[in-house]
């Protein structure tokens, strides 16, 4: 299978590092290829960045079906966009932070997100809440920005482990899921640390994508994620009318 991998925001680095956690994790014959979007904030830190990234997202999944992707993910912890691009192909679309948070309620009975910067936590805990998970799942924030992790690697490494501690030791966490893509580089070494579970959710993610496609299952398209209405848009906005025919079909 072939499955695509999204970045929303614009560092290549992060993107390079998704592709490797991804390969690290898919089995021989799965191809990973990881994309930048065309348009992109530098990170993803707060609402406004969430919202600014969807258009950037939608628009790898277009190319992408036109190219014969058998499935996404969306690689970043506050999955942007996921339900607008589960309308746009039918498709196994994979947001990380579901991705990681499904397999972790496997593992444990209560959960730590250890996330970035204190701003992001609302936008998190309201994601949990819209997966119906808030009561196992707690959210813990670090100091770390988004592009510290390239910038140093070694201290964000410190901040991030001691915060995992916390939620071990504070908070009866039993698994721990990391809470942005960029901290995929230290899951095994905090694994053996703690001593429980601490999953990536680039890695779940694929491995989620792998599974849904094994079962022969597509996104259902017979209501809440039926292929967007015919209308017109303008500007920045112009292909994502591209599925108006799919949309007509599937309105049959």
């Amino acid at each position: 299978m072939k499955i695509m991998i999204i970045n929303p925001n614009s560092s290549q680095d992060m993107t390079d590092a998704d592709a490797v956690a991804a390969r690290s994790a898919a089995r021989e014959g799965t191809e990973i290829v990881a994309v930048t979007p065309e348009y992109a904030p530098a990170s993803i830190e707060s609402f406004y960045d969430e919202y600014l990234c969807v258009p950037g997202i939608l628009n790898e999944i277009r190319k992408g079906d036109e190219n014969g992707f058998d499935a996404y993910v969306i690689a970043c912890y506050g999955d942007p966009g996921l339900h607008a691009a589960r309308e746009m192909t039918d498709k196994p679309v994979i947001g990380i932070a579901e991705a990681s948070l499904y397999f972790a309620c496997q593992l444990a009975a209560r959960v730590a997100i250890v996330t970035i910067i204190p701003r992001f936590r609302v936008p998190v805990e309201d994601m949990v809440a819209g997966y119906g998970l808030s009561s196992k799942v707690i959210v813990r924030t670090t100091p770390v920005y988004v592009l510290d992790v390239e910038k140093d690697f070694d201290g964000s490494m410190e901040k991030l482990r001691q915060e995992c501690f916390r939620a071990r030791d504070e908070d009866d966490a039993e698994a721990i899921c990391l809470g942005c893509a960029g901290f995929a580089d230290f899951a095994d070494s905090l694994e053996a640390e703690l001593g429980i579970p601490v999953l990536d959710g680039v890695v779940c993610a694929t491995k989620m994508a792998e599974s849904i496609f094994d079962m022969g299952r597509k996104t259902s398209k017979y209501k809440t994620y039926r292929f967007p209405e015919r209308k017109a848009y303008t500007g920045l906005m112009q292909h994502f009318g591209s599925k108006s025919e799919a949309a007509d079909v599937a309105a049959e």
